[in-house]
């Protein structure tokens, strides 16, 4: 079991990938073997595939509040007028449709969670084809990204309501950056430098949903989440690196998360939530 980034990077090197030590750790926290941990990832897989594509063919959420916005991204992507790269354009649209399902109450495979389900499926159904992954490799990203995930989820947290969402759609955008790098032929190094870069530009985001619900302005945020990952990735591969460490990064974003105010972390009192847009949709929704 490893504990940190540190650790993760040294146990990997016994392993022939950062996925087959994910898979590993799994099996012997678990009653499972490693056909069947494979075989619950590659279920996850089908349902990140059918998330996205429902939501691209356009939903709606039960209050109104979001829906339809993946489809109208993905007309933007078809249109070929985005300023955008492609891939982050679909990675973004795949994101958004994941998140609109969520808001609907569909089904969605929550990495780590449901509010910032649309980050991970978004960047790799984006990447698989680009990457030419086929499906043991597109399981091995998810692990992958599971790794750093449970790194990043014992050392600070991975839920707005106990860190913000610095946490929520941070992690998720930093474990979608690992795995993208590893994906595209990077180390394990390099991917701790994509959880780096990612956190701390993610620090300090606060957790502010209006009326409380996983809405506004959660989707588009998965959006945001996306694009970091993707940004974080290449800079990675191209030899950038963080200079305060990985372990370093994380144990920052668990003390801000726990200086943020209450106000602020899935209450719905603060930010965005109080704006006087926001407190009329509360009472539309909910009543005086």
């Amino acid at each position: 079991m490893f504990y940190t980034v540190k650790e993760l990077i040294e146990q990997s090197h016994a392993f022939p990938s950062v996925a087959a030590l994910m898979v590993h750790t799994e099996v012997e926290n678990s009653t499972r073997t490693e056909a069947q941990v494979r075989h619950l990832m590659s279920r996850n897989l089908e349902v990140m595939e059918r998330s996205v594509k429902e939501g691209i063919a356009g939903v709606k959420s039960v209050t109104g509040l979001t829906g339809g916005e993946a489809k109208k991204l993905d007309a933007y992507v078809t249109s070929g007028q985005f300023m955008s790269g492609k891939p982050i354009m679909e990675a973004v649209r795949n994101a958004v449709a994941v998140n609109e399902v969520n808001a609907k109450m569909g089904l969605i495979c929550a990495t780590p969670t449901a509010g910032s389900a649309g980050v991970l499926a978004g960047v790799l159904l984006a990447m698989r084809d680009r990457l030419h992954l086929n499906h043991d490799q597109q399981l091995d990203f998810l692990f992958t990204a599971g790794a750093f995930g449970l790194v990043i989820a014992n050392n600070a947290g991975i839920a707005g309501a106990e860190g913000g969402c610095q946490e929520e759609v941070g992690s998720a955008s930093a474990m979608a950056a690992a795995a993208l790098v590893t994906a595209n032929g990077g180390t394990v190094e390099q991917a701790a430098s994509a959880v780096a870069i990612t956190l701390q530009n993610m620090l300090g985001l606060v957790c502010d949903p209006v009326a409380g619900l996983v809405e506004v302005p959660c989707v588009k945020r998965n959006a945001l989440g996306a694009s970091q990952a993707m940004i974080s990735a290449d800079m990675a591969l191209a030899g950038c690196i963080s200079v305060i460490p990985a372990d370093e990064v994380i144990e920052a974003v668990n003390r801000v998360g726990m200086q943020l105010p209450a106000t602020l972390r899935e209450t719905g009192e603060g930010g965005l939530a109080t704006t006087p847009t926001g407190l009329r949709l509360k009472e539309e929704i909910f009543g005086k």
